[in-house]
């Protein structure tokens, strides 16, 4: 009887083992599954992650490339704005330092182009020379006919010392009838001789106004630029040289 009980507890444990093992087999491949699974969806997760990195360093560069894009536009909009401006300033500095009605420099003009060549001459020890001009009878002219016809004879006078001098040159207009002339590499006696010259096709303009031929005439003066030379210096200089020749040019006749 003793027997009998300890052959069946031992088969009551040996069958409790076996449904234990058997439990543990079928709970295994589960465990396996969910961990498969889990591996599954993190390396799902770690896609997605990448993907998403991705499109946003797209993104970035998209965003980058457009901004370049947009500056260099700016910047090429910004320099056709400066050159405007840019040739705006030039026009309205051009048309500030030219007689309107003679169309070559005024004074404010001619005394800047007068202190660009004294510099160089200063620098490369060039030379040349200051004609300073006066129209003699322009007043009694104005008087008599109009403006209109002191117009048309402070015309005809820059015409005759346009033709009297080089491209090189320079001719303005200092004020009412006094006109200057820059003339570039002669000697002094060169350029009184171009003084006279000027003086001399001057005074041989005649014009007619209401029947009556009349004649104008200028005086000359004349100022060498040196290395020592100074704007104002200079321009005085052929200015009191012309208020001399005036004199002269009046008691000969």
């Amino acid at each position: 009887m003793r027997m009998k009980k300890k052959t069946t507890a031992a088969a009551s444990g040996a069958a409790k083992r076996q449904k234990g093992t058997a439990a543990a087999r079928k709970s295994a491949p589960g465990k396996t599954a969910t961990k498969g699974a889990g591996t599954k969806g993190a390396g799902t997760k770690g896609i997605g992650a990448k993907g998403a990195g991705a499109k946003a360093a797209g993104t970035q560069a998209a965003t980058r490339g457009a901004v370049a894009s947009g500056d260099k536009a700016t910047i090429r909009r910004l320099r056709a704005q400066l050159a405007r401006a840019q040739a705006r300033i030039e026009e309205l500095q051009a048309s500030s330092e030219t007689d309107f009605l003679l169309d070559i420099l005024n004074r404010r003009g001619f005394e800047r182009e007068l202190a660009r060549s004294l510099s160089f001459i200063k620098r490369y020890q060039a030379s040349g020379a200051l004609v300073v001009l006066d129209v003699d009878r322009l007043k009694p002219i104005n008087d008599a006919f109009g403006h209109a016809a002191g117009d048309e004879v402070l015309k005809t006078i820059v015409a005759a010392i346009s033709d009297q001098v080089r491209a090189s040159d320079v001719v303005g207009r200092l004020g009412g009838d006094e006109f200057a002339v820059l003339l570039w590499n002669l000697s002094e006696t060169d350029a009184r001789a171009k003084a006279a010259a000027l003086e001399e096709a001057i005074d041989r303009l005649t014009f007619v106004f209401r029947d009556s031929r009349v004649s104008a005439g200028a005086s000359a003066g004349v100022a060498i630029l040196t290395a020592h030379s100074d704007v104002d210096r200079v321009l005085d200089e052929a200015d009191r040289a012309m208020y001399v020749r005036k004199a002269q040019r009046r008691h000969e006749s």
